[in-house]
């Protein structure tokens, strides 16, 4: 019997073949959407997963209580670790990490070309391999790491370095500088890894006096609890840890405390409100899930909407079948079976259509998505949307057509009633609702980046070379003289020196001091390190005092503060007031205006900048316009000549800056993407209604044409139910549209505003997508000959 549906199913696809193409590839579009998006979801949602016991694992914050509003900080300062691991009876093993990306790593060994290359590390501390239990490939992690003079490195570096032998024992120097020999290889970490390292190294070698402060935060604390503990107890252990080891009034208030962050949440949850990990991206998954879904379900509306249009042309076969006896569950098995049929073959189209797209997705999102015939997940998801489409659309149809009654359906006086119609009015209006929304995301996300990219930050990021600072250059008194022969370059306008970029100020600090500060009062302020002439050259706005100037050594002791930091320390003339941060005691020489030093996800934050005097990490070179070429080969000269053993790499800041947005940029592209095919489909669908429509009608068109009917009149009389339908999705859409990205966009401090016109221009786009598809089929029946459709009567 099931053979029986199978044939019958396939010819009638075979005998509409229109109606088929359109039902089998608007179904594997959207199958095929559905189907990378879920690729995608998985892998973001299977981050860190390889780890063993991964619900063990935790990263450390801490949460400060300031004006009623509990902030949260994701790094942590140098002596947590230790303090965790003395007093937190929960803790079975802890750790501290500095992440340290681009190391030069070069092999001394006879036995290779000497070929050098950069590469991402971590400086940790001994408990990292007791906490993180990688496999190894050879030696012992936990043993080299104890040992200062021992490096740990992955597979992929062993086998870039030393091909063709063990790596075991092998010397690499590090940064031109410390020699270490390996002493173990741990297998590569996978994508979905927040943790990104090529080597690590013991923290001993990169431990300075500061990071031995409470104060300074620049460190990544990772927990081990043990096996019976759980997070709660250990979190309520943690509250005295501040207290004990600080005499801040906020620690002894109770005001600050270290909080955990389950390793799993770490990559999806990274946006903190109140205290609390409140999204990240995690609403992304969410939102491309939901995508997912809207996809899938306009696709399985085309299949319904040509299924209950077409109904008529099968009503004397099913009154025909009932009459011969069929059952009603029969029929309602032939129909589902010949929706599992189109499925069948729309999903093997979505598995070659995903195959081929996985190339030009994987490196336009950074993954490595792959279809694993040999995954039984991937087949679980095939028969599953096999199953969904089959059942969702094919269910009503099935029910629909092996209800009609056979005695109507073979005298001739069937009339299917107002039922089906509605029912496919309604789906109609649902696949657009689902469109437009997604035409108001697509011009939302594109309003919201083109603002990120162009918004005045306070400062100029135009034509801003950023050289990485390293090598030889990094020895005391080298930095500035490189960007002093800079400074001789034709075409460069001015040069300065800094620690963190400018538009990525990450580096915090909570040991500010000023007069009449109450003496309990943690203040919690951005911190950085820049050269001489560094308002000047990123044209930062000095609302009083002056920069700091290579040509004065007091500036040394010197402190630039901007707005909100003299606004925390209460100072409407701040300049020349003395402070007590980075360098000790020391005056303020310039009130800077404020300027955005991170991503516009955060607000502007009190800011200290300290002068340079060996700090820096990046040589900002402002070119002048025009000369951007010649001016890049004399700074290659100028940087070889100072550091001849490392390459002459170089970043524009507007590059750094987009960075920071990377994942928005992401998320852009493919709601524009799946957008479209959105809209495609739906205007599939639209395309096989009106052709049905206008098939049915060609008579009445014909006699209208012959009583003088225009064509205009005709493609109205066509297109008019239709576009009702439309402006009713519209009118739906706009609210939920508005809800879904004002939510979104509450995750940026700086946004745009949801502004009427943009709905109108959503609904304008819709409806004259949806016309010329209507209109494409409605004129072609407009103008075919009247004799040719009335000759038979």
């Amino acid at each position: 019997m099931i053979l029986n549906y199978v044939k019958i199913a396939w010819r009638n696809l075979l005998r509409h073949k229109l109606y088929s193409g359109i039902n089998i590839f608007g179904l594997a579009l959207g199958m095929a959407c559905s189907l990378l998006i879920g690729l995608w979801v998985n892998d973001e949602r299977s981050s860190n997963h390889f780890l063993p016991d991964l619900d063990r694992l935790y990263v450390v914050h801490y949460n400060l209580v300031r004006e009623g509003e509990i902030l949260t900080n994701l790094t942590t300062p140098g002596p947590l670790q230790e303090a965790i691991q003395k007093d937190i009876p929960q803790v079975e093993s802890a750790t501290k990490i500095a992440d340290w990306p681009n190391l030069l790593v070069k092999p001394i060994t006879p036995k290779q070309d000497q070929k050098t290359g950069k590469e991402q590390g971590y400086y940790a501390t001994s408990g990292f391999f007791d906490v993180f239990r990688l496999p190894a490939l050879a030696g012992n992690p936990k043993a080299a790491l104890a040992d200062p003079g021992q490096i740990v490195i992955t597979r992929r570096m062993a086998e870039k370095y030393f091909a063709g032998g063990s790596a075991l024992g092998e010397q690499l120097q590090l940064n031109n500088d410390k020699m270490y020999r390996v002493g173990a290889v741990i297998d590569d970490l996978p994508t979905a890894s927040t943790l990104q390292f090529e080597w690590v190294a013991n923290f001993s070698a990169f431990e300075k006096e500061w990071m031995k402060a409470w104060g300074d935060n620049p460190f990544q604390t990772y927990v081990r609890l043990k096996p019976a503990s759980t997070a709660a107890q250990t979190e309520a252990s943690m509250k005295g840890i501040y207290p004990r080891y600080t005499d801040w009034k906020s620690a002894k208030e109770g005001r600050i405390f270290p909080i955990l962050q389950p390793l799993n949440e770490v990559y999806l949850y990274g946006n903190y409100q109140n205290g609390v990990p409140v999204g990240g991206r995690i609403e992304y998954v969410r939102i491309f899930s939901i995508v997912a879904l809207f996809l899938l379900l306009i696709a399985c509306i085309n299949f319904m909407n040509l299924a209950t249009a077409r109904s008529a042309l099968r009503a004397r076969e099913i009154g025909v079948r009932k009459v011969i006896g069929a059952l009603r569950s029969s029929l309602i098995g032939q129909f589902i079976s010949e929706s599992f049929v189109t499925s069948l073959l729309a999903v093997g189209l979505a598995l070659s259509l995903v195959w081929i797209a996985l190339p030009l997705f994987n490196t336009e999102f950074n993954k490595q998505l792959t279809l694993q015939p040999t995954d039984p997940a991937l087949w679980l998801i095939v028969v599953g949307l096999v199953l969904l489409t089959g059942l969702l659309s094919g269910s009503y149809p099935a029910v629909f057509l092996s209800s009609l009654q056979p005695a109507k359906t073979l005298k001739g006086t069937l009339r299917l009633g107002t039922g089906p119609v509605l029912f496919r009015r309604a789906l109609v209006i649902v696949q657009f609702t689902l469109s437009t929304s997604l035409i108001v995301g697509m011009i939302i996300l594109g309003r919201q980046m083109q603002y990120l990219q162009t918004k005045n930050l306070g400062m100029d990021r135009e034509n801003v070379v950023v050289i990485p600072l390293e090598g030889e250059i990094l020895k005391p008194g080298r930095a500035e003289l490189v960007r002093q022969r800079a400074l001789r370059l034709s075409g460069v306008a001015s040069a300065a020196t800094v620690n963190h970029l400018p538009t990525n100020i990450q580096g915090g600090s909570g040991d500010l001091n000023w007069p009449g500060k109450d003496p309990g009062q943690k203040a919690e302020v951005s911190a950085d390190f820049v050269g001489p002439d560094f308002a000047k050259m990123m044209n930062i706005k000095l609302l009083a005092g002056r920069d700091f100037q290579v040509n004065r050594p007091a500036d040394s002791a010197g402190y630039l503060v901007n707005e909100s930091a003299a606004k925390l320390m209460r100072m409407t003339n701040p300049i020349g007031k003395e402070i007590d941060f980075l360098r000790g005691k020391g005056p303020i020489i310039g009130l800077l205006q404020d300027f955005h030093l991170q991503s516009l996800h955060q607000k502007i934050t009190p800011l200290i900048l300290a002068f340079d005097d060996g700090n820096a990490s990046y040589l900002l070179i402002k070119l002048k316009a025009g000369q951007t070429s010649p001016t890049l080969t004399s700074l290659e000269r100028l940087i070889k000549q100072a550091n001849p053993t490392y390459p002459f790499t170089y970043l524009f800041l507007d590059e750094a800056y987009g960075r920071l947005y990377s994942r928005e940029q992401q998320v852009t592209t493919l709601i524009n993407s799946f957008g479209v095919l959105a809209i495609f489909i739906s205007c599939l669908g639209l395309f096989g209604l009106v052709a049905f429509m206008a098939e049915q009608r060609t008579k009445e068109i014909g006699i209208r044409k012959v009583l003088g009917a225009s064509v205009t009149s005709l493609v109205t009389l066509l297109s008019k139910d239709f576009l009702k339908l439309i402006l009713i999705a519209i009118v739906i859409a706009s609210p939920i549209a508005w809800y879904a990205m004002n939510r979104w966009l509450q995750s940026f401090a700086y946004r745009i505003d949801l502004d009427w016109w943009v709905f109108a221009l959503a609904g304008l786009l819709a409806v004259s997508i949806a016309l010329l598809t209507i209109s494409f089929q409605s004129v072609k029946a407009a103008l075919m000959n009247p004799v040719k459709s009335l000759r038979s009567e």
